[in-house]
């Protein structure tokens, strides 16, 4: 899905979420649930361990590229998500 030389995020289908790993630990993770052509995110959560180093953003960045791809529009019920989105408007169009 995307990735920097220090983490990666992919989409675990059987958990229903886009993880972020630092190395092969998941340091994050934003839930997913898709239904009648949406992809709600209703949460977003980082490691305390890793919290600081701006995991967040190319977690979010993941699923809505993501969502993107398969042609959904986005339920941003994370605040996280939505405070993304309202701070990036050329992801406003999946909303």
């Amino acid at each position: 899905m995307s990735a920097t030389p220090d983490n990666q995020v992919r989409k675990n289908e059987a958990e229903g979420q886009y993880e972020i790993l630092v190395g092969e630990e998941v340091a994050g993770y934003a839930t997913y649930i898709d239904r009648d052509g949406a992809r709600e995110l209703p949460h977003t959560v980082v490691d305390p361990k890793f919290r600081g180093q701006g995991l967040s953003k190319p977690l979010i960045e993941a699923a809505l590229d993501d969502a993107r791809a398969d042609d959904m529009r986005v339920i941003p019920s994370c605040p996280a998500v939505e405070r993304f989105i309202e701070q990036n408007p050329e992801y406003s169009d999946l909303v």
